[in-house]
């Protein structure tokens, strides 16, 4: 029987996790992996306390740090969540935990193009994390598509790898941070076709192309690739709580400034949550609220049963 279960063990479930296990909560943080959408930065800028910081040393310190206050944390995925009264049943591929809170921090999921060929490539070529198979791409060519800031870091990284690099945006404009859009009309492997929407990811076992079409004129395209980054935003995907707890429009869960979702018992921290701003140190802040937030209910519960 944990005090706290954790959902997630990203930048919000681990700090979570910290601040739990500081409160002398027993408590198991459960994720697909550890780091979570930290895994998709490359190098981090505006972490307090670190002028610059690669996503992998970042996320080492948070498991390291929370592994030694005694904290189980197990990769697994949560099928789903089930209320018995007063406790929480937690079920995921592998087993069966028990809580007397849960604290969801699942955070985003990366938003699929929805094109013939994308799914069927999908780890074939096909892929949504430039930090994580990037080196796969070593003097090769490789797309990205997006126009945001997620877009221009991914192809910022693969430039330092693939032998050229297209940048692929549906409008005129790219949305990202002018820093970040400096570096990229900068860099001579750098191709940027804007006012183009992919069609189709095409290959016999392996991406071999993408085909385009032009949102002024409708002519179409076809780039030769290797690799093929989609970076088009995050979306939640919150459907293993749909029955417990409220969402809005996004399927962000719905949370008050002390992470309570609906349901009492249940809390909620980091982008899986409603808000305009998702950043590490948010989530951070986020998810030791929830945990500060599931102690205190733990102690009120105490007290009317005693």
């Amino acid at each position: 029987m944990y005090d706290t279960i954790i959902i997630g063990a990203g930048a919000a479930g681990l700090t979570a996790g910290i601040y739990a296990a500081r409160r002398e909560m027993k408590t198991l943080i459960i994720g697909k992996q550890v780091g979570g959408q930290i895994v998709w930065a490359s190098t981090i800028e505006n972490y307090p306390g670190f002028k610059s910081i690669s996503s992998f040393e970042l996320i080492q310190k948070m498991q390291e740090q929370v592994k030694s206050l005694g904290v189980a944390i197990k990769i697994e995925e949560v099928k789903s969540i089930e209320q018995k009264g007063s406790i929480f049943s937690v079920i995921t591929d592998k087993e069966e935990y028990q809580g007397k809170t849960v604290i969801i921090a699942l955070g985003l999921m990366p938003r699929c193009l929805k094109i013939p060929g994308e799914k069927e490539l999908t780890g074939k070529g096909v892929s949504y994390c430039a930090n994580c198979d990037g080196p796969l791409y070593r003097n090769k060519i490789v797309a990205v598509i997006g126009g945001g800031n997620a877009a221009l870091d991914a192809a910022e990284v693969l430039s330092k790898i693939a032998s050229k690099v297209y940048l692929i945006n549906r409008s005129e404009r790219f949305r990202g941070f002018e820093v970040l859009l400096s570096k990229i009309k900068q860099n001579n492997n750098i191709e940027m076709i804007p006012n183009s929407l992919p069609q189709e990811v095409v290959g016999a076992g392996r991406v071999e192309k993408i085909n385009l079409v032009d949102t002024n004129d409708g002519t179409k395209k076809e780039i030769k690739i290797d690799g093929l980054f989609i970076e088009v935003g995050r979306e939640a995907q919150t459907d293993l709580v749909a029955n417990l707890v409220k969402r809005n429009q996004d399927n962000k869960i719905i949370i008050d400034g002390d992470g309570q979702t609906s349901l009492p018992g249940v809390f909620a921290a980091g982008d899986v949550t409603q808000g305009d701003f998702n950043q590490i140190v948010i989530a951070c802040g986020q998810g030791a609220i929830a945990a500060l937030s599931a102690y205190r209910y733990l102690q009120l519960q105490n007290k009317k049963e005693g």
